[in-house]
């Protein structure tokens, strides 16, 4: 049962540390489990019956002390926060698993022997959540990176193992993805190429390969991998209750991680590029959630209402897109948000299309703070070509100098627990995430329209 007073929820204090895991003595968390957040209440609903802790998810299955868990907490919608990542620090002196150079650190090679060069080798991971993941470019590239500006001089950081600097994504949700990792790097794909994804493989690959990587451990066994896809599978995450606006499942409104759980999804559904395998016409209205409170008494309501209204139906003139203007050889594609974010109620792009929207270019549109990351200078050996970026993104795994800069876009759920936003944290709020489309398409928004677009965001 629910325990909200009001607009907020009545909460066991262990239920809102950072790990739970410990101080549980049974194996299930509650189901579902409500945690605050900085607008509200956060939902976590599990469909195995509850959220099982002694999951290896929870477990040291390495040898530096992390788990799933130390960069997925449950608190964070499943992601990790600069507030997560400050905490540890404080609480550990910098000593706590998470800081570790083979990827928490600015450099593999930074000082760490003090608590000040902790703090300043550690600077983006606490600043923005970012992990420091190191791709070899492919043999085979189209490209070579030329130049490199790189803030921390790091000798490991070269022109054939750039180093990336990128967000957790959501341990939750899953159901919803078309690829996994921002470049796509996991996804097996099934039966339709470059449509359906084997999601089981795909996650297997994930949860082995951060095993190995981040924790430093050997492989998994099957039956582990299994017990942490399964888990992972079940898990459902977003808002329940904000602030302003109430109960988020209330007044035929149908926020909150068990409408989502319920949600029906599949590869392609509502494609907005047509490939919707049922055949079904691209629908706009992909958020279905607020609707009946456009008529509300309470403003702020009226406000989710409109923000919603908005995603689904505020025209824009989609230019420079690679991987959709191109593509379709359209210079401009007169779409909505949901053209990109088209999965009903989940926000996700519902087949693995990465797109360069602007967030990996250099220099970077003004609302976006790109500080501390390198610049990478890269040139294309057939054409010349030259171009920068701050993370080249798809083309390190495809070596295609068609995807430089693409990266897919995440689930929407639960974004108002896992601020920064954007692959490299780069958006502080949402409302810097807004003002970044409404520089980057020449929106011409109001302060109203703003205003609505991250009431309802916040909602997600």
């Amino acid at each position: 049962m629910r325990a909200f007073r009001g607009t907020k929820i009545v909460l066991p204090f262990l239920a809102v540390l950072f790990s739970t895991v410990a101080l549980f003595g049974g194996k299930l968390l509650p189901n579902p489990l409500f945690t605050p957040d900085p607008t509200g209440v956060l939902s976590t609903y599990s469909t195995q019956g509850g959220i099982a802790i002694n999951n290896p998810f929870f477990q040291n299955l390495g040898s530096n002390g992390r788990t799933c868990n130390t960069c997925h907490i449950s608190t964070s919608a499943w992601s990790l926060t600069p507030a997560d990542v400050k905490a540890k620090f404080q609480a550990t002196r910098g000593l706590d698993p998470i800081f570790h150079t083979n990827d928490g650190s600015n450099c593999p090679s930074a000082d760490v022997s003090t608590v000040d060069a902790r703090r300043h080798a550690f600077s983006q991971l606490l600043s923005k959540a970012l992990i420091r993941v190191s791709v070899q470019v492919p043999d085979d590239a189209e490209f070579e990176i030329v130049d490199i500006k790189d803030p921390y001089n790091c000798p490991e950081t070269t022109a054939t193992n750039p180093a990336l600097y990128r967000r957790p994504l959501p341990a939750a949700n899953l159901k919803f993805l078309s690829t996994v990792m921002w470049d796509g790097r996991e996804t097996v794909f099934g039966a339709v190429p470059g449509k359906s994804i084997d999601l089981t493989a795909s996650l297997a690959n994930q949860a082995r390969d951060a095993t190995m990587g981040h924790a430093q451990g050997n492989a998994p066994t099957p039956e582990q991998l299994s017990q942490i896809v399964d888990f992972e599978r079940g898990l459902y995450t977003g808002q329940a209750a904000d602030h302003h606006a109430g109960i988020l499942d209330t007044d035929a409104a149908h926020g909150g991680a068990e409408n989502l759980s319920r949600q029906n999804t599949f590869t392609g559904i509502n494609d907005s590029l047509g490939g919707d395998p049922t055949g079904a016409a691209f629908n706009p209205n992909v958020f279905t959630l607020y609707g009946d409170w456009a008529s509300s008494n309470s403003p702020y309501r009226r406000s989710v209402a409109r923000g919603e209204n908005l995603f689904n139906n505020l025209p824009i003139a989609i230019t420079g897109v690679n991987g959709l203007n191109d593509a379709l050889n359209q210079p401009v594609i007169m779409g909505t948000c949901t053209t990109c974010h088209d999965t009903p109620n989940a926000g996700n792009h519902s087949f693995s299309v990465p797109l360069a929207i602007g967030t990996t270019a250099y220099p970077a549109v003004p609302a976006l703070d790109v500080a501390g990351l390198p610049v990478y200078t890269i040139r294309c050996k057939a054409t010349g070509a030259v171009v920068q970026v701050t993370d080249p993104g798809r083309a390190m795994i495809s070596g295609k100098c068609a995807d430089i800069g693409k990266l897919k876009g995440p689930v929407l759920r639960g974004l108002a627990a896992r601020a920064p936003y954007f692959h490299n944290g780069a958006a502080a709020t949402l409302g810097d995430a807004v003002e970044f489309y409404d520089q980057r398409f020449n929106l011409n928004l109001t302060a109203e329209q703003k205003a609505d677009l991250v009431a309802f965001l916040q909602t997600l």
